[in-house]
């Protein structure tokens, strides 16, 4: 799955990287959780910048789903799970990110990882969007897809973020015949992961140390 990841990276590098012509200002985000508000990409011919609710509220719920936010879509089902297929169909969105988090379980204990390129680059990850409107209040949300694990995250976790090519964007964003054929793993070498501090678990602690490395972090099996 992917439940905690960042935004580092400046307003006018994200302009840059995915084609936009008025990104609003972006400050730097160490640690965003569900049911906070992202930045995602939607549209073509002009892109552009939103903002959404991290959880996705299908249109036609009276409220939000009770229990734990729909953060996540799994890629085998995402086009035909009535919480995401009419997103998928026609509402796929890129959102925008600089690394993730994953914890890997050691015996009793969970250790954080940060995930990111091996460049520090921007991600683009697969995301898929809706539109809610009660009582003539709109309410929108986004949700990330996840696929199997590639080789940097498997000793982490079975799952991982789909992470769209920038030479793809067009194809996830305006072509549903073929978007489906990009849910699939990045590359293992595009990616590497180190362990972090584990205050980056408590939601409210969005500093910049929670990508820092944990010098006294376990990670071997006890």
């Amino acid at each position: 799955m992917c439940g905690r990841y960042t935004l580092r990276t400046s307003s006018a590098e994200v302009a840059r990287q995915f084609g936009l012509f008025d990104v609003p200002d972006l400050p730097p985000r160490y640690n965003i959780a569900p049911t906070q508000t992202v930045a995602v990409v939607r549209g073509n011919a002009p892109r552009e910048l939103a903002l959404l609710r991290w959880g996705l509220v299908p249109s036609w719920a009276a409220s939000p789903p009770a229990g734990a936010p729909l953060i996540n879509a799994r890629a085998e089902t995402a086009a035909t799970k009535p919480s995401f297929r009419s997103a998928f169909k026609s509402r796929r969105c890129l959102i925008v990110a600089d690394g993730f988090y994953e914890w890997r379980k050691l015996g009793n204990a969970r250790q954080p990882y940060y995930i990111h390129r091996r460049d520090d680059g921007l991600l683009a990850l697969a995301g898929l969007w809706e539109c809610r409107t009660q009582a003539g209040e709109s309410l929108e949300s986004c949700a990330i897809i996840t696929t199997a694990a590639n080789a940097t995250m498997q000793p982490l976790h079975d799952r991982m973020p789909v992470i769209i090519a920038r030479d793809n964007f067009d194809t996830w964003l305006t072509d549903a015949a073929h978007a489906g054929d990009l849910l699939r793993p990045c590359p293992a070498e595009d990616l590497e992961a180190y362990p972090v501090r584990r205050q980056v678990g408590n939601p409210r602690y969005d500093r910049p140390d929670c990508i820092e490395p944990d010098p006294g972090a376990t990670t071997t099996e006890r």
